[in-house]
């Protein structure tokens, strides 16, 4: 009686194990299925700006109204904002999660502090974009609109996206950080050194690949955004534009996709250079992607504790 007890619960366990292994792998197909076909798609619309145009596509200016021509500006404005908001959104993040992690005592405050940047992470895109223009374009009044003195501008891009990444810089800080072993912060400060020292040197260069990690999904996060640089930043110029100075607007990759598909949706002369810009964002968020997988895989093989 006891042995086919056993077996029962035996038989039953596997068939729970089963039943838990096929409800995990079902959405995990589907989530694969559905970025395949994505894939799929842009890559056949897309390749013929690559297949006939390469480089040029990539290092040429648009003409004949964005109906030819290459997306140069739009890569140019779209690193430049990049680059912007994560020079705004690191050494913030990085202070904070040093705050959060090494000096604010647990309690309601740090409870408070922690929900709040967590309720960012998932605010909307399009909120960030109208906070932007309220307060920077209409308030602020910055920008280089020639009649009013305000409007989309680099500078209010590299704000608005820096704000957007900000939570997710936080958050994977404060993981990296709180990752560094407690002996190593004891060690340094048994020599002598203050706390702060000991952030500096010990702290901060331990989690430094999980900190790096945190700067590529942040990167992730922002490289794509239309709706945060809709009123802000981004603009369409049919000849090309490249912002001479911080209070010029730009042109971006998100946008141009945008734009083009809103006023040509299904003109045969644009799909290819509408699904060619899909490509090349997905192709940069693909290498972020990647490096951010292999900064992760060389830090656990190089941990020794």
């Amino acid at each position: 009686m006891d042995e086919k007890s056993s077996k029962v619960n035996v038989n039953h366990g596997s068939l729970l194990s089963l039943l838990g292994n096929v409800l995990v792998a079902i959405p995990t197909l589907l989530a694969l299925t559905s970025f395949i076909i994505i894939l799929a798609v842009v890559v056949y619309y897309g390749w013929g700006a690559f297949a006939f145009n390469f480089p040029s596509f990539l290092l040429s200016d648009p003409y004949f109204n964005m109906r030819a021509g290459g997306i140069a500006p739009m890569i140019f404005g779209t690193f430049a904002l990049v680059t912007g908001a994560m020079a705004i959104a690191i050494p913030l993040g990085v202070m904070a999660s040093i705050y959060l992690t090494e000096y604010l005592a647990e309690g309601k405050v740090k409870f408070f502090l922690n929900q709040v940047i967590n309720n960012l992470a998932g605010v909307p895109s399009i909120i960030f974009g109208l906070f932007g223009l309220s307060l920077f374009i209409k308030e602020l009044r910055i920008g280089a609109d020639p009649i009013s003195g305000a409007g989309p501008s680099l500078v209010v891009g590299w704000l608005v996206l820096g704000f957007m990444a900000l939570p997710i810089m936080v958050k994977s800080t404060s993981v990296a950080l709180l990752s560094v072993p407690r002996s190593f912060k004891e060690a340094s400060l048994s020599l002598g050194a203050t706390k702060w020292q000991s952030i500096i040197t010990i702290t901060i260069p331990v989690a430094s690949p999980g900190i790096s990690t945190g700067v590529i999904l942040g990167i992730g996060r922002i490289i794509g955004e239309t709706a945060a640089i809709l009123f802000t930043a981004a603009v369409a110029i049919q000849t090309g534009f490249y912002p001479k100075t911080v209070f010029d607007p730009v042109m971006a990759l998100s946008y141009h996709i945008y734009y083009m598909a809103i006023h040509s949706p299904y003109s045969s002369e644009t799909l290819s250079i509408q699904h060619g810009t899909a490509l090349t964002l997905l192709l940069f968020v693909l290498i972020l992607t990647i490096a951010a997988i292999y900064i992760r895989h060389k830090a656990q093989t190089k941990k020794k504790w």
